[in-house]
């Protein structure tokens, strides 16, 4: 197992920390931020970026009754009131999100006057309350994602008002005050944005600011020269983002081609990195999109935006290639006969990119033409924050697990966590990773050493997809590395359990001799799971890839014991199972007789 955590790190980020807090402590003194000239501030936008993800409307009528429902969480507010800026709220996700306005889309989706003049109200609340500078609300994660919401919803907030009502006009005024300065300050504080993702789209957003907003020709100078510089560093060559999460590439797909689309609308060219970034990223999206519409559920990113994912791809004007190995990005894809498994044969990220990664090295999601069958528990934004950590571990996922402990594993609580984050302290590397086409179907293999150095065994598998869809065989295989010698406790035995967790969807019941598991989809499709690893329970899962609340869901476990050979004197320690369909069981969706 390697450490992920280098000495480089604390440094880095305690120099960060103190880069932050002096920015804190700067904007904090109202003199100096009354100093700063705002200059000219526009009458309106040049363009209004489109939205591509479709709002909810029920969620958006219960803001209007003043219920806001944020990452798995709720807070009531009396309608017609401002107070919602000015209450605890329930947790510091709920906040992240009431500030970033995501809420926003929800409103929009509401058919009628009365939520435009809701969102409005909202609006000119926060830029009363917050709208000068605020620590939280004005951080980089939060300011990026609402100057997004903003300028997506242009043409709701910032449409010209009626020249008569000059109370709107002033609150219009007022609002577009309040962009120029949040873009101004972004593009101050934009090296010190965390590394990764919420990088990369603060220089999204700033590059949209400057395209949007007229007479910025400065900030869009800095801001395409900033975002060309990320897209180089963090769009890997097959079109993943840095973070390996799929969600994370769908993200910065979208706000490159908003980008692109607004800058040709104001007759702006955008330099060569930037444009050849989209094929690489819709190639990615593609790769990652299961035969639902969704994403695979890897590294926090959920199932995503399903209409949006297909919107793009389906664009005229973006192109994308199919191809079955991401060796950058580190997954295995295989499609045959309506069947698509990915399969992670990758190492998580390091550093602070790390802070979201998942200990899910040689996991694998198998959906059918009927539906997602086997998953990760997975992630969504929407979820409540006391899952998070839970659905990071190995057991989250459908793999082999050692002695209940992950292949990676998080950095404890205390000092070294509150000054890097939730970011991992050892990875499972060195990952290889094999495939293999043949007329009968692929072959794709993955090994990593996570659980060598703690217990001396490596961790390998195979998997197998016929060629007509309906047969996925696989085998999990522990064995001490030939280079590590015979073990010191030949008498030591360690526990495993290969976990396969089912889709919500599916009715999974168990045989009675506890050797094999039938399996129902939603549709009434039928496959029988099976395996020579010894008897199958059927345990409590959850799904969280979804969105809220949580779903309740069945997990297939298979356990054993393995034993720290000397190598090449036995066989390893080998579990063989299989996925094998049977075609529609029973009447009616559900129905396991």
């Amino acid at each position: 197992m390697a450490r992920a955590v280098r000495l480089s790190d604390y440094a880095i980020a305690a120099m960060q920390a103190l880069r932050r807090e002096a920015s804190s402590t700067v904007n904090a003194i109202g003199l100096l931020r009354s100093m700063r000239a705002l200059g000219p501030v526009p009458d309106g936008l040049s363009a209004f970026p489109t939205d591509i993800h479709a709002g909810n409307p029920e969620r958006g009528a219960a803001i209007l009754d003043g219920r806001f429902q944020l990452a798995g969480d709720q807070l009531d507010v009396p309608p017609g009131e401002a107070g919602v800026w000015t209450r605890s709220t329930p947790s510091r996700a709920f906040a992240r999100r009431l500030h970033g306005f995501s809420w926003l889309r929800d409103c929009a989706a509401v058919p009628g006057e009365a939520a435009v003049t809701e969102a409005r109200r909202l609006t000119d609340a926060w830029v009363r309350t917050f709208g000068r500078w605020n620590s939280f609300s004005w951080s980089q994660d939060v300011l990026s994602a609402r100057l997004l919401t903003w300028l997506r919803h242009g043409e709701l907030l910032f449409a010209p008002p009626d020249a008569q009502d000059s109370e709107a006009t002033k609150r219009h005024a007022a609002r577009l005050r309040c962009l120029v300065r949040q873009a101004r300050y972004l593009q101050r504080a934009l090296p010190l944005a965390p590394d990764g993702a919420i990088r990369l789209r603060c220089a999204a957003v700033l590059t949209l600011c400057g395209l949007c907003l007229p007479g910025q020709a400065g900030m869009l100078k800095a801001a395409i020269s900033a975002y060309s510089h990320e897209i180089e560093r963090q769009i890997l060559p097959d079109g993943g983002h840095v973070s390996r999460a799929p969600r994370a590439a769908l993200e910065a797909l979208v706000d490159l081609v908003t980008v692109r689309d607004v800058a040709a609308s104001v007759g702006c060219e955008l330099p060569p990195p930037l444009t050849r970034a989209i094929d690489r990223l819709a190639a990615m999206a593609r790769f990652f999109q299961m035969v639902d519409g969704g994403l695979a559920n890897f590294h926090g990113g959920g199932e995503g935006d399903r209409a949006a994912l297909a919107a793009i791809l389906e664009r005229d004007d973006i192109k994308s290639r199919s191809f079955g190995f991401a060796p950058h990005s580190g997954y295995q894809r295989a499609e045959a006969g309506g069947a698509t498994i990915v399969l992670d044969v990758g190492e998580p990220p390091r550093g602070a990119l790390s802070v979201e990664a998942h200990a899910s090295t040689l996991a694998f999601e198998l959906c059918t033409a009927n539906g997602r069958l086997v998953v990760n528990c997975g992630w969504n934004d929407d979820q409540p924050a006391n899952w998070r950590e839970a659905v990071r571990a190995t057991a989250a996922h459908s793999t082999l697990t050692l002695e209940e402990t992950s292949s990676a594993r998080l950095l404890t609580p205390g000092w070294r966590r509150d000054l890097l984050g939730s970011r991992l302290a050892s990875s499972p590397g060195p990952v290889m990773a094999r495939r293999n086409e043949e007329e009968m179907g692929v072959w794709l293999e993955g090994g990593h050493e996570g659980y060598r150095e703690q217990y001396g065994l490596s961790h390998r598998r195979r998997v197998f997809l016929a060629a007509d869809g309906g047969d996925l065989r696989g085998e999990d295989a522990l064995s001490r590395p030939i280079e590590d010698g015979a073990p010191d406790d030949v008498d030591a035995r360690w526990r495993f359990a290969i976990r396969f967790h089912l889709h919500p969807s599916v009715r999974a019941s168990l045989a009675r001799d506890s050797m094999s598991v039938l399996l129902v989809q939603e549709s009434g499709a039928g496959w029988r799971f099976r395996s020579d690893g010894g008897p199958i329970r059927l345990e409590r899962s959850v799904y969280l890839a979804a969105g809220a609340p949580p779903q309740r869901a069945t997990q297939i476990v298979v356990q054993g014991e393995a034993e720290p050979f000397g190598a090449g004197d036995r066989p390893p320690n080998r579990v063989r199972w299989a996925f094998q369909r049977l075609g529609r069981i029973g009447g009616a969706a559900g129905d396991t007789a």
